[in-house]
């Protein structure tokens, strides 16, 4: 059993996978750093100085002006402003992984398609690759050996 998990482990996807796990975390922080502290204090600024992050609704009896003091005083709330931070950084998250993928398929190379004709050794025309007698010169062709 643990010789399997060993070959297991050591298959290449599963390593690759490791990979991209670890750098996908990674990009999320830094997404989730260019989302929080690049892009939402202008657009808050923009927006009339609102802070994106502290928006939310109160829902308990106790008043909080702020998310930290609602915790502090173990108050429900509903955090829509942090909700929308996080639906910026999936857009961002997903563009990237969108333009990695274009990237990737862009260079892997075409699989060509598979041979259905062939030249007719009389006539030159494309003939298909069964035929015993070719359509266009209407000569009888060699046999050819099964591959």
């Amino acid at each position: 059993m643990l010789k399997a998990f060993r070959d297991f482990i050591a298959r290449g996807n599963v390593l690759d996978l490791a990979v991209g796990v670890i750098i996908g975390a990674a990009f999320g922080k830094i997404v989730s750093s260019l989302v929080s502290d690049v892009l939402m204090p202008p657009l808050g600024l923009i927006l009339g100085k609102i802070d994106f992050s502290n928006l939310f609704v109160n829902l308990g009896d106790k008043p909080a002006a702020t998310i930290d003091e609602a915790k502090k005083l173990n108050v429900p709330t509903l955090n829509y402003g942090q909700f929308i931070d996080n639906i910026i950084q999936f857009l961002i998250l997903a563009f990237c992984v969108f333009l990695i993928v274009q990237l990737v398929s862009k260079f892997q190379k075409k699989a060509a398609p598979p041979t259905t004709t062939k030249p007719c050794p009389f006539c030159a025309e494309a003939i298909p690759l069964a035929a015993k007698k070719c359509g266009h010169c209407t000569s009888d062709l060699p046999a050819t050996p099964a591959v």
